[in-house]
């Protein structure tokens, strides 16, 4: 494959080209990756992108836990589909366990941890309602230790964040957010219950790497280490175990490698507005592909932004090529937009697509919990100001 045709590989397999319109929320995120949530508006978008699904349903759907937000690749949270709840916690356990090494090292017994454990899971069983961080210290009292400074220095004010990881990663309690809403770091807890997956370490890993592979369409073996944080040889052992073949660099599943093959690049512009956490980007972290050749060498703030690990800004993008970069300016409630090219009647409609959902769903697009109007001003200025001179 070309550049362009690879390009355009990854688009489809995200579902960013129609593929997935009127799927459901638990459908996309299963077919086209799990979204990272980090308390912005990415899983919004994302689902919005590919199947024009509102916030409304998104937070019903959320409710209703035919999706929830959950630790697991490498620790990290992603909002997923139900039937991958169980296995996909269970990939999030040994992050989760770390945690108990610091505490360790601060002094508090195994047992100390346990006993805590078993007196929040009660609190929250007899409580009805979720209860906040602060709720639950509370009614837990003196159960919760204070770590002092020395704490505070290795992130561990109290042992209750631990205790609360730990909880969360054997599905015996779930964070839920204090609004209903995703695009926010503000959460309670309520005791769940979910049953432990039934899968054994091994085959949740594989099962984690044929749905990544699957959702990229194909990956490097430094691509999938970074997202799975698997070691080499569970990396390979995974691999072995779905079949994946090496083409080019990328591994592959098999299934893809002669769909790959057969594939041909649109040839109508296909034009989405995406996070710059977009799953397109994030789960390769390899976001300079997405440029052509003739916009490697953009610059925005003195950044190339072809050099960059992760985009400073969202993306605005056609066919899986990066065409413009966009920020919302919610004072203005407007987005401010920059296209390397002049913009085409496409590029304006979905940015009016875009700009609509966000001002009546949303009212602002975080990037991330603490991400502000104030905070992106100079980010939005500059993105103008290179508009109006380009």
């Amino acid at each position: 494959m070309d550049s362009a045709t690879q390009r355009a590989w990854s688009w489809h397999k995200q579902g960013l080209d129609g593929t997935l319109a009127g799927a459901t929320a638990a459908e996309v995120l299963s077919a086209a990756g799990w979204a990272r949530s980090i308390g912005g508006a990415n899983p919004y978008l994302t689902l919005f992108a590919r199947a024009g699904i509102r916030r409304e349903q998104a937070d019903a759907d959320m409710a209703a836990l035919r999706i929830h937000e959950l630790p697991t690749a490498r620790g990290c949270t992603y909002v997923l589909g139900a039937d991958d709840f169980p296995w996909a916690l269970s990939l999030g356990q040994g992050a989760a366990e770390a945690t108990v090494k610091v505490l360790d090292k601060l002094g508090v017994d195994r047992s100390e941890v346990k006993a805590l454990e078993a007196q929040t899971l009660e609190v929250l069983r007899s409580a009805g309602q979720a209860l906040d961080p602060k709720q639950l210290k509370d009614q837990l009292g003196d159960a919760v230790r204070s770590l002092g400074e020395e704490g505070k220095k290795k992130g561990a004010s109290t042992t209750l964040p631990t205790v609360l990881g730990l909880l969360q990663a054997d599905g015996r309690i779930r964070r839920v957010p204090s609004n209903g809403r995703l695009d926010q770091q503000r959460y309670a807890y309520t005791a769940w219950g979910l049953p432990a997956a039934s899968e054994s370490p091994e085959e949740a890993r594989a099962k984690l790497m044929e749905k990544y592979l699957g959702w990229t369409g194909g990956a490097t073996l430094k691509q999938t280490q970074w997202f799975t944080a698997f070691t080499v040889a569970q990396t390979k052992a995974a691999l072995a175990a779905v079949g994946a073949v090496e083409r080019e660099g990328l591994w592959m599943l098999p299934s893809d490698v002669d769909a790959a093959s057969a594939f041909t690049a649109p040839k109508e512009e296909q034009i989405q507005l995406l996070a710059g956490t977009d799953a397109l980007f994030l789960l390769r972290r390899n976001a300079a592909d997405h440029f052509a050749e003739e916009d490697k060498d953009r610059h925005l703030l003195s950044a190339k932004l072809a050099l960059q690990a992760d985009l400073p800004d969202h993306p605005i993008v056609d066919r899986g090529r990066i065409i413009g970069l966009w920020q919302y300016d919610p004072g203005a409630e407007r987005i401010a937009y920059w296209t390397f090219g002049a913009p085409t009647e496409a590029v304006m409609q979905r940015i009016h697509e875009v700009e609509d959902f966000i001002r009546e769903d949303l009212g602002d697009f975080r990037s991330f919990s603490l991400d502000s109007p104030s905070s992106r001003q100079k980010q939005i200025d500059a993105i103008n100001a290179a508009r109006s001179t380009s």
